[in-house]
Formats: C-alpha cells, structure tokens, sequence
C-alpha cells in the first residue's frame, strides 16, 4: 500500500494490524497560497475551494510523477504493481486518484478519502492507459465543511464517465467532518482485503 499523506493522523482510527503494517507513507512540505503563502504540508498548491477554483496544474503533474516514481521503486523493490493499492485523504487522496488515471503500472485499486479529482476538465478515457478497471473506494463526509460533499459527488460522476462503473464505490457518512471515522476504517479494511488477498 502507497499512502499519499499530509500526516498519519487519520491513521490512528486504523483496525488493527493488516496491510497498513508494511505501507509507504509519502510527505512533502511547501508554501500554499491559499494559507497565505505559508509552507504547511502540501503536495501542490492550493489556490481556492471551489469547484471551479483555479488549480496549480504543473504542481499536481509534478506531484504525480513523484509517486509515480516511488511505485516504480516498490516495483523494482519485487512488489507486483497489481498487488499496490494506492490511497489518501483529502489533497493525499485527490493526487492518488489522479496518479492512479495516468500511472502506466496496472494497481490493484484506489482509495480516495474526503478529495476531489484534480484536473478533471482535463482528463478523458483516452488519457487512462492502465487502469480502465481499476477498483475504486471514494469516501467522504456528508458534513465536511472543507471539502464538501459536492466534491465528491462530481468526483464520482467524472470516474465513472471514465472507469469501469461498477468497480467505483461511493460511501458517505453522516454528521461526519473532514475527518475519519471508524466505519469508515472498517470500509476501507474491508476494501484493502478485497484487492489485496493473502498469496498461498
């Protein structure tokens, strides 16, 4: 499992040991205009929170070639790509979906917490190569105030225009922030077991 962070503090709900045992946790830091040009954990910049917000194009390319480039190493590493699942919350999970549409390496499946698409305008069938198929679990909070829900909606829309509809899983959690809870946890083991099942 890659899993794209901003911190591990979502992680503390994680059920117990399994998958997330042997994961690589990915961080960066830099300035974000939208914290008035601040540096705070940031994989691209942030302009506005909108959904038609303007958004830092050559930032998230970036970005994505940088994880891109560490599942090439965990390949190389002898890690199948089909056995990585590649996951994040919130910008984390935004820049996994978009790594996951435009990786070569066929994964075993996505997944996208409290996020949105980046660049969505900008992708279409033909820019997915490997992972037409590829499962999906996008979860978010029915009462996040920092990305709201319609973020997600129109996320979901976009994927299945994309992918194949019925590998794509949408779960919402009522009164639920932008935070984690623990059944969204269980979902996400759930998933992960799923995709990942043990090798005799």
């Amino acid at each position: 499992m890659v899993w794209v962070t901003q911190g591990t503090d979502g992680l503390k709900l994680w059920p117990g040991s399994g998958p997330l045992t042997s994961s690589t946790f990915a961080l960066m830091l830099m300035p974000v205009s939208l914290n008035m040009n601040m540096a705070m954990p940031s994989w691209f910049d942030i302009i506005g929170l909108s959904p038609d917000a303007e958004e830092d194009e050559a930032g998230i390319k970036k970005a994505a070639e940088s994880i891109k480039a560490l599942i090439d190493q965990e390949v190389k590493n002898g890690i199948p790509s089909h056995r990585i699942v590649l996951g994040g919350f919130s910008q984390g999970g935004a820049l996994s979906l978009y790594t996951a549409l435009t990786s070569h390496q066929r994964l075993a499946g996505v997944i996208a917490l409290s996020c949105w698409l980046p660049l969505r305008n900008s992708l279409s069938q033909s820019v997915i190569s490997s992972n037409k198929d590829i499962p999906v679990l996008q979860c978010h909070g029915e009462a996040d105030p920092l990305v709201p829900l319609i973020f997600g909606c129109l996320t979901v829309e976009k994927l299945k225009s994309m992918l194949n509809p019925a590998n794509i899983t949408f779960k919402t959690y009522p009164r639920m922030p932008h935070s984690a809870c623990p059944e969204e946890m269980m979902d996400i083991k759930q998933f992960i077991e799923k995709q990942l099942p043990p090798i005799n």
